[in-house]
């Protein structure tokens, strides 16, 4: 899992409590300050001490793994891994059919489904001795289940915590970067995200809009937006600072400030919280369950991704010195939808014919060379989505060069 500051990814958990009144009921609000204290709190607390305690009563070993969709070779793109908690042998059904849901809500918002190609998805069947998950406030309405899941995490009653630790086992070590996402069964309302278990019950019917949610904190390291959320701003989608002052600044989503809203609600702005913290727009998903990301944090999340993985598979040749008339190809990653990411070819930095190229591949015994003549030739895959507009990042990250020098 990425790095982060403890405290911030400690503090994160608070998320589903803290949701707008526009979807929970006032009783689940959290009023007052968050629960998990000071920044500096320590990362372990993510993982509760009873959890640690009863570790010994479960047994922690291999469980069946299933690789749902697999759009590439994991060392080249991101892999969600779904696993489940207090599902016993004969409810495994019931958990592929709640995995299912929850990552298929997930592909269903921007900009999850227009990138869902950079994901690969594993399900991993972890067998409970026991149905459910402790729900109660004393945590003992259940025997231990492998990965700990319960409802109360530090005294938060709607907050679902897990063994991090149990979760990571189970889960193995991935040939790239991945993310955790645990499932407990239960019905009842709560999740959690931003530290090494994304968490949601997944019998609860706001699953798949729980996840939404939590993702965001997870995957873009965005905040909560709602009125009694902390008023920590040290996220990409909240600021301490007014419009004019991140213009001022060059701060913030100050590059975004007045354009329009992906969920039709207005224009990009700073819209202050009860809380005192600035957030981009009037709702969105980190404020309410069943919204858009706003365009901030939409590229907050694309840049994630980016950072984890490249716009390319492998090309084919590899890269470098190759012989004769080959055909070249680079493979940008898939978008869902029509567009999809750019390739311009250069061959001796003079832009190629278009009718020369088929989609990412080039014949380069079609290009109008001399005998004994080599030359150089340069793919640049770039993603040139309007979703963000740090053109800095754009060209560090999600732009690669690919040169073939040919030989005779």
């Amino acid at each position: 899992m990425p790095p982060g500051n403890p405290g911030r990814l400690v503090r994160s958990l608070a998320a589903l409590v803290l949701l707008s009144t526009a979807v929970l009921p006032a009783a689940l609000e959290l009023v007052g300050p968050s629960p998990f204290g000071a920044i500096g709190a320590p990362a372990d607390r993510a993982v509760p001490p009873h959890a640690v305690a009863r570790a010994d009563l479960r047994t922690l070993g291999a469980a069946p793994t299933v690789d749902i969709r697999r759009t590439g070779d994991p060392a080249d793109r991101i892999t969600l891994v779904l696993l489940g908690d207090g599902y016993t042998a004969d409810q495994q059904g019931l958990f592929r059919e709640q995995a299912d849901r929850a990552w298929k809500a997930l592909m269903e918002i921007e900009p999850f489904r227009s990138y869902q190609g950079f994901f690969n998805i594993r399900r991993v069947e972890v067998v409970s001795p026991v149905a459910g998950i402790a729900e109660n406030e004393s945590h003992d309405d259940t025997g231990a289940t492998p990965l700990g899941m319960h409802f109360w995490c530090d005294g938060t009653a709607r907050l679902l915590c897990a063994d991090e630790a149990a979760a990571a086992r189970y889960a193995g070590d991935g040939e790239g970067p991945q993310y955790l996402i645990a499932l407990a069964n239960s019905t009842e309302y709560g999740g959690a995200g931003g530290t090494g278990v994304t968490t949601l019950a997944g019998g609860s019917p706001d699953a798949g809009r729980i996840i939404q949610h939590e993702i965001g904190h997870t995957v873009g390291d965005l905040g909560d937006e709602y009125d009694s959320a902390p008023d920590d701003a040290d996220y990409p989608n909240l600021a301490t600072e007014n419009a004019d002052e991140m213009r001022r600044r060059q701060d913030k989503w100050w590059r975004w400030l007045g354009a329009q809203s992906p969920d039709g609600g207005g224009t990009i702005g700073a819209y202050r919280s009860a809380n005192g913290v600035y957030r981009p727009t009037a709702d969105s998903v980190m404020r309410t369950l069943g919204g858009a990301y706003n365009l901030p944090s939409r590229e907050a999340i694309i840049e994630q991704i980016y950072r984890r993985v490249g716009p390319t598979d492998s090309p084919v040749p590899p890269a470098g010195e190759v012989t004769g008339r080959p055909r070249l190809q680079v493979r940008p990653l898939p978008l869902a939808g029509s567009r999809q990411l750019q390739v311009e070819w250069r061959v001796d930095g003079v832009p190629v014919d278009p009718l020369t190229v088929e989609g990412g591949s080039l014949d380069t015994s079609r290009l109008d060379l001399p005998p004994g003549h080599g030359a150089t030739v340069t793919a640049v895959v770039r993603d040139t989505t309007d979703w963000v507009r740090d053109e800095a990042f754009r060209d560090r990250y999600m732009t690669r060069t690919v040169t073939w020098t040919l030989k005779d």
